[in-house]
């Protein structure tokens, strides 16, 4: 019988089984403490006893603001056993963006981690979630958990987990935020048993004691992170938890846990690649692959050179989960793509994943004028990618925002009447059947009638010897239409800007790239722009663009940084200052 018949959907029944076959076996580690299977199992059991005993009834979210630890997957473990699940709130979140957070969930309970800083954002709004929002606030603290864990161990009855149906959510998971408050995703169970299946990459890995092990210092309350803990888990894999990402701490722990995968997010694996030699950056015999999401180009195969990691599973998945791929890349052939797709799949996709051209001001799908449809695109070309569904409910949508929700849906694209998911991102495919990310929906500018991508000259860029990062973004330039591009560059450990060679960096890139797409701003930057995600934030720099007088007040940018361009008829980056900022908006250059 399938679990569906059985009632046994719950993710409890994927992790229960394991304590049995090795009980006293490492189940997940961490710095300040790990647990063996009937620890965690334990464990979970009083938490779950616990949430009980506060009127939490099955189907019920409670809200997790937690920094990582072992503690925080037991107690996610604990939400599985009565049939619940965890609203995963960003720990960063502070002001009105957590209480936002907080009503969308409509959470009575939320969990918060006695972390200084935590502590400080929470006692900001502490009296408006109590009294407003009436949510009840429990700080984790050693004491609580002393009192979790001293409680007696009696395992609730199949009652609560037998409701637990493929629409359940797991989890809640919030998007980052980057253009509005963020909007709460729920990532839905029949979706976890999906990907979650032991016999599919990249969980075809042997389980127990021998088996693999999972290290991760991405946040647990991003999806890739938790829940690729998570899966671990519940299918028979131990792991390793790190309490956040630290280039000095990565290959200790890795080396320290015995794992043999670790988790990355956006740029992590870019901060380890431009970090000074570590001792053991090598130093890890069991470790094979890296699995994850955002690896760059510009990175992939220097990663893989310098740290000798075999093996990288990169993934694409939005957090809404309509759009999904995966590649296990063991060989040159399919590195820097994010999925493949063989001849007989290619040919079953061919009206449901569809590239479409939008407009690159507005976001919207540029339509034939005759007949309304829109403009497709050749997959070698590519663009946004837009998902044929049957109807609405192949997306779950976002969480109490019915108006966002409505937003990801497009009507009449290949035909009258049809329904398609846009999932906001751009890629293209080769022949072969590589799958290759371009860009963010609202990244893509336009200058000079053409439109430029800017993870292709980010790529460009990053790959210049002494470039830690370049983010690329479009700014509007005084009396010119269109946005002009603007590269946001941290030089790498040790190189100043003064002995940096501008005028080589604007030939490399032009040699690479079309001549509307080569940056004509350079803004040199002291430290990284990355969401809690470690993904690259461009909203505080394109809010600022190359308004000199705005720099320092972005979370990102200072009074320190300096910004370059290349003026007209000039052959290398100068520096742009507020007189020629002031003869842009006088009209005296023309770009």
């Amino acid at each position: 019988m399938t679990p569906v018949k059985q009632n046994r959907l719950s993710l409890w029944y994927g992790f229960a089984p394991h304590v049995a076959e090795y009980p006293n076996e490492l189940c997940i580690w961490s710095r300040p403490k790990s647990y063996t299977w009937k620890q965690v199992h334990d464990g979970a059991v009083q938490w779950a006893q616990f949430f009980l005993s506060k009127g939490v009834k099955p189907g019920d979210m409670i809200g997790v603001y937690l920094v990582n630890s072992a503690d925080f997957l037991v107690m996610w473990l604990g939400l599985f056993c009565i049939g619940c699940a965890p609203a995963l709130l960003n720990y960063n979140l502070k002001g009105e963006a957590f209480l936002h957070c907080l009503k969308v969930s409509k959470v009575k309970l939320v969990l918060v981690d006695p972390d200084e800083e935590c502590q400080a954002r929470f006692k900001e709004v502490e009296e408006k979630i109590l009294e407003e929002l009436n949510v009840e606030a429990i700080t984790v603290s050693e004491d609580f958990l002393s009192k979790i864990y001293g409680s007696p161990v009696i395992v609730p009855d199949d009652s609560y987990r037998a409701h637990v149906k493929p629409a359940n959510p797991v989890c809640l998971l919030y998007t980052s935020g980057t253009t509005g408050l963020p909007k709460a995703a729920p990532f839905m169970t029949g979706r976890y048993h999906e990907r979650g299946n032991p016999e599919n990459p990249p969980y075809n890995q042997i389980v127990g004691p021998k088996g693999d092990r999972w290290y991760c210092s991405m946040p647990l309350f991003h999806g890739t992170g938790g829940l690729a803990l998570m899966m671990a888990l519940t299918n028979g894999i131990s792991t390793a938890v790190g309490r956040k990402f630290s280039v000095r701490m990565h290959w200790d722990d890795i080396y320290d846990s015995s794992s043999t995968i670790f988790v990355y997010v956006g740029e992590a694996a870019r901060y380890l690649l431009h970090a000074p030699p570590h001792p053991l950056e090598r130093k890890h015999p069991r470790l094979r692959a890296m699995y994850g999401n955002g690896l760059r180009p510009d990175v992939w195969s220097r990663f893989q050179a310098r740290f000798g990691v075999p093996e990288v599973i990169e993934f694409f998945n939005s957090t809404e989960g309509v759009l999904g791929m995966v590649n296990y890349s063991t060989g040159p052939f399919s590195k820097d793509c994010v999925g493949r797709h063989g001849a007989l799949l290619r040919y079953a996709l061919s009206d449901i994943y569809v590239p479409v051209a939008i407009d690159a001001e507005t976001g919207a799908l540029l339509r034939d004028p005759s007949t309304g449809l829109a403009q497709r695109k050749s997959y070698d070309e590519g663009g946004e990618i837009l998902v044929q569904v049957p109807d609405e409910s192949a997306f779950a949508g976002y969480f109490g925002n019915p108006q966002a929700t409505a937003k990801k849906f497009e009507r009449n694209v290949l035909r009258n009447g049809d329904l398609y998911y846009r999932s906001g991102d751009a890629l293209r495919r080769d022949a072969d059947g590589r799958w290759f990310f371009l860009d963010r929906l609202g990244d893509t500018f336009r200058w000079k009638s053409e439109n430029v991508s800017t993870g292709e000259v980010a790529a460009v860029l990053g790959a210049y010897p002494g470039v830690a990062e370049a983010i690329v973004y479009g700014v509007a330039v005084p009396g010119h239409d269109g946005k002009a591009g603007c590269a946001a560059v941290l030089l790498a450990e040790g190189v100043q800007t003064e002995g940096f060679n501008w005028k080589n960096f604007l030939e490399f890139a032009r040699a690479r790239l079309v001549k509307e797409a080569v940056p004509v701003f350079i803004r040199v930057v002291a430290g990284s722009s990355k969401t809690d995600n470690q993904k690259q934030n461009k909203g505080p720099l394109k809010k600022e663009g190359i308004d000199l007088e705005s720099f320092g007040e972005s979370v990102v940018g200072g009074e320190g940084d300096i910004m370059l361009w290349t003026s007209p008829g000039k052959e290398s980056y100068e520096m742009f200052g507020v007189d020629d900022l002031r003869r842009l908006r006088e009209g005296k250059f023309l770009l």
